[in-house]
């Protein structure tokens, strides 16, 4: 086992077998015993206002959804698509703080059972302080982060910080992943493992990439025991489809167009409707 994946486990970054409990594992496990895989929506804080956010995510949870991520609006989002891209820069141009952030999540996670997590680019987790921004998120209810763009090796502050505050850390897959690095991030995670379903940039396609189940079977050939998969999710014929071999489907851009369409109220409907994929089943 490599340092990092020896410091993970050491930590007890192995969700429900290790010294800090997951809310995000939970959620997963609550849907698993229902016989489904869990709905995972994402959402900008801040888009198009604060409060509308919070609206929308609510309106994720009661329609749905598991867990839900609260995306921080950032400059260069060199991994989203043009969809969310409009949506974090509208944010932003509309004074979006980094701050208010806290504010989202602790509103959802008190009208709501959903398990919510940020997902960040780490530079605004770096200038605020991770332990600062760690128990500001927990002290708001937050389940932890999902941080596309910090590795492992890396991450010894952000193992150190969840930690003190029972946060999950959630790092990405991809199938470009090497063999020992999958190890390596599976080892580092707790809540569950994020799988990119094919490279490049999120955005809602026609047809959900096939490497996506490769790269599952991947994770959970390497410990993972929780593995859910997102980019390019945008219906629930997808969800139906990675809902059979994934722990959990994650939507993103599909929710983000429909609240600039239809506001909150579209997002409860388009969620109940991915939702709708999820059909019991004979899962193990």
């Amino acid at each position: 086992m490599s340092a990092v994946g020896q410091q993970a486990k050491e930590t007890g970054a192995q969700g429900v077998g290790g010294t800090t409990a997951s809310k995000a594992a939970a959620a997963i496990d609550r849907a698993k015993a229902e016989g489904r895989a869990a709905l995972v929506g994402y959402l900008p804080a801040g888009f198009p206002t604060v409060q509308e956010s919070i609206d929308a995510a609510i309106a994720l949870a009661r329609n749905g959804a598991d867990v839900i991520e609260v995306g921080i609006p950032y400059s260069d989002p060199v991994m989203d698509g043009s969809v969310i891209q409009a949506a974090t820069t509208e944010a932003l141009a509309n004074g979006f703080h980094v701050a208010s952030v806290f504010e989202v999540v602790k509103a959802v996670t008190e009208a709501t059972e959903a398990a919510v997590l940020v997902m960040t680019y780490w530079n605004p987790v770096m200038r605020m302080g991770v332990d600062e921004f760690a128990r500001r998120l927990a002290e708001a209810g937050g389940a932890g982060l999902i941080t596309p763009d910090l590795i492992p090796d890396e991450a010894a502050e952000w193992f150190e910080a969840s930690d003190k505050y029972g946060l999950d850390r959630v790092f990405l897959v991809a199938p470009s992943t090497t063999a020992e690095r999958m190890a390596m991030t599976v080892a580092a995670t707790r809540g569950f493992t994020y799988a990119v379903s094919l490279m490049g940039v999120t955005g809602a396609r026609a047809a959900v990439d096939e490497s996506a189940q490769r790269v599952v079977a991947e994770a959970r050939a390497a410990g993972a025991e929780r593995v859910c998969v997102g980019l390019g999710v945008s219906n629930a014929e997808h969800v139906r489809e990675i809902g059979a071999y994934a722990d959990g489907v994650i939507v993103g851009t599909a929710i983000v167009s429909a609240l600039r369409e239809g506001g909150p109220e579209a997002v409860g409907r388009l969620t109940a409707e991915l939702s709708g994929g999820l059909k019991r089943s004979d899962r193990a």
